[in-house]
């Protein structure tokens, strides 16, 4: 298991290692595997949904006012995250996905924790997310993290909300 401080979180766009190609990758791989696990599984993001396909094809349109969140291990894009503008003090976290092969170093507890720092300095209180219920994994790191089950905004079934006070 790598040390979590390894892994470097930059805020995209910055001035960073160009991360496009990476992150694209990894909105794609999120969506693509989503897809499956909701039982419509898609050949290629050709596919997906038109909102999903703009978020890889063109994230900076598809979250401008959004915060979006790149973990880097040496110079390789490794995880996101995407946290919405504040509103009436709550922001809510999407799109957190680790690579795979990435899994199990840090990469999102890195990447939460620097959301809930960021958040919490432009005075945030509280911040929800939802996951699938067969996420468990994600789940119980949501959980050690503070968050909780909570009455659901969302109309889909088998999807979980979740939030945590700051």
């Amino acid at each position: 298991m790598t040390d979590h401080r390894q892994v470097a979180v930059v805020r995209w766009p910055g001035r960073t290692p160009p991360v496009e190609d990476g992150l694209a990758a990894l909105l794609a791989a999120y969506h693509l595997r989503t897809e499956a696990e909701k039982g419509a599984s898609v050949a290629d993001v050709h596919g997906l949904p038109d909102r999903y396909r703009a978020e890889i094809t063109d994230p900076l349109t598809a979250f401008a006012g959004d915060v979006v969140l790149v973990a880097l291990l040496s110079d390789t894009v490794v995880g996101c995250l995407v946290v919405t503008s504040p509103n009436s003090g709550q922001a809510e976290i999407k799109r957190l996905w680790t690579d795979p092969e990435s899994r199990g170093r840090g990469v999102a507890s890195a990447l939460l924790g620097t959301a809930l720092t960021q958040v919490a300095e432009e005075g945030v209180h509280t911040v929800r997310l939802s996951v699938w219920e067969w996420r468990t994994g994600a789940i119980a790191l949501y959980e050690r993290l503070g968050f909780t089950a909570t009455r659901s905004w969302d109309e889909r079934k088998q999807l979980v909300c979740m939030q945590r006070s700051l």
